[in-house]
């Protein structure tokens, strides 16, 4: 009888996983990143988020239309702002509409290193499909073990959803992505912040398409979910 008490009281107040997480289990993976945020002038310094990826943080709603400021690396700002009153942040948008990991790639160096991020959001596998599952985890790899050289914190995203798709299969080629990206996740013990799994959550009992500009661009209303879960990261119930 006791061993089943036991497995009960671990079932009912296992709590739920956050859709932000930090892979190594330590919830301490952006504690200094926390601490220049909190610091005042004169003791404080520029803190810059960049983000790398394609024509989601770019800020494309319904193509040729850039809502810059209504996509999740300007909403994260305005967040991380409002929690960090006396911090100096720049976000920063490396990313290119309709660009693939491969690509990405080939410019990380120039294009994203050269800003000297403290925080890398990489956010590619909507295109990544034209590539498949084994060019894109060479690329990501080479994308993260550059940035952790640079002592650069990574945060990497699964993708935000493609209405063409099932989002609930788990044979869908999206859910296959975000699989290898969990994975890649935690094989750095880098952050993740899971966005197919917030809106396979959202898509339970909600119409997709109100998150969405076309169908596969997600609107303000979408980002605004994906920038929530970045926040989660930056909080101080996280540390």
């Amino acid at each position: 009888m006791k061993t089943y008490y036991i497995l009960f009281l671990l079932i009912v107040f296992v709590p739920q996983r956050s859709s932000a997480q930090i892979m190594d289990n330590s919830g301490t993976y952006l504690n200094p990143i926390k601490t220049e945020l909190q610091k005042k002038w004169p003791a404080n310094r520029t803190v810059n988020l960049v983000f790398h990826g394609h024509s989601v943080p770019s800020g494309y709603f319904k193509t040729p239309h850039v809502s810059t400021l209504d996509s999740y690396p300007y909403l994260t700002l305005k967040n991380v702002k409002d929690l960090y009153p006396h911090a100096v942040v720049n976000s920063i948008t490396t990313s290119i509409g309709g660009e693939q990991s491969e690509q990405g790639v080939k410019r990380f160096k120039d294009d994203v290193l050269s800003h000297k991020p403290d925080v890398l959001f990489i956010d590619y596998a909507l295109n990544d499909r034209r590539i498949g599952l084994t060019r894109t985890k060479k690329a990501w790899e080479k994308m993260i073990q550059e940035a952790i050289a640079y002592e650069t914190k990574v945060i990497l995203l699964t993708p935000t959803p493609d209405l063409n798709e099932d989002i609930q299969s788990p044979n869908s080629e999206l859910a296959k992505y975000s699989g290898q990206i969990r994975e890649l996740a935690k094989k750095y013990k880098i952050g993740l912040v899971d966005s197919y799994m917030l809106f396979q959550k959202i898509a339970k009992t909600e119409d997709l398409n109100t998150y969405m500009a076309q169908s596969n661009h997600i609107n303000k209303k979408g980002h605004q979910v994906v920038a929530k879960a970045i926040l989660d990261l930056f909080s101080f119930e996280s540390k």
